[in-house]
């Protein structure tokens, strides 16, 4: 029986210190895939790794990750147009079956799901804010754009006739969707700009426009958008996404 205890003892002794093995192995190596991370995507700040499943060390020797969870603060992405970019915040992937490279300078999900969002703010920069002559003597702008409610976009259309020293804002409800890995969003309804004749495809160039997002990390592309209270929130997903390398 003392042999016994002594060999429980010394088994939950070992057991205890692969666990504080194991944990700061995964932590050195969140560290490193954070790095690794910011380096590839030339982010301004470190992004957040959390290595799923336990134990870390049996996965690593098995040359995979069964789930990483990358958190980005912000992101710049391409717009398409030189020199342009466009914020999103909050992105945040869930990586499944992630493979290592033979000598673990790269690795690659199987495949990726997450969110993510953009500020109306940024949103308003692609939308004709500058004044555009929709009929004659009628200029008109996007000047805001904001939460509608059940999944829309309220859109704050501008209208003015100099001449007659009129100014009148009116809203819009637009609705939202991903088309061709862009944010496009068009209006449910057209605005009436005083007693003013305007033509559908005159206004529509005010009202309507699209957003491409482009070049997201390791290569994610858009999947679902909808209006929220302070943004637009976007589901992302992706299959053979670069982890890093």
């Amino acid at each position: 029986m003392r042999a016994l205890r002594i060999l429980l003892i010394i088994v939950v002794i070992l057991g205890g210190l692969f666990v504080i093995v194991d944990r700061v192995a995964v932590h050195f190596a969140e560290g490193e895939a954070a790095d690794k991370l910011k380096a590839t995507e030339n982010l301004s700040t470190t992004p957040s790794v959390d290595i799923k499943g336990f134990p870390f060390l049996t996965q690593v020797a098995g040359g995979s990750l069964d789930d990483v969870e990358v958190g980005i603060k912000e992101y710049e992405a391409a717009t398409g147009k030189p020199g342009q970019t466009i914020r999103i915040d909050d992105l945040k992937a869930d990586m499944k079956g992630v493979e290592f490279s033979g000598d673990y300078s790269s690795a690659t999900a199987s495949t990726a799901t997450g969110t993510a969002s953009i500020s109306y703010a940024e949103l308003l920069k692609t939308a004709k804010s500058e004044p555009t002559e929709v009929a004659p003597g009628v200029m008109a702008r996007v000047v805001g754009l904001s939460d509608g409610g059940n999944g829309k976009i309220k859109v704050a259309v501008e209208g003015t006739v100099s001449s007659l020293g009129i100014k009148q804002t009116v809203s819009v409800l637009s609705s939202v969707a991903v088309v061709n890995n862009k944010v496009e969003v068009h209006a449910d309804s057209l605005p009436q700009l005083g007693a003013a004749a305007v033509a559908e495809d005159r206004i529509r160039r005010i009202t309507d426009f699209q957003q491409v997002i482009d070049q997201l990390p390791g290569g994610i592309k858009l999947d679902k958008v909808e209006a929220a209270s302070k943004g637009v929130q976007v589901s992302v997903k992706g299959s053979d996404v670069k982890l890093a390398g």
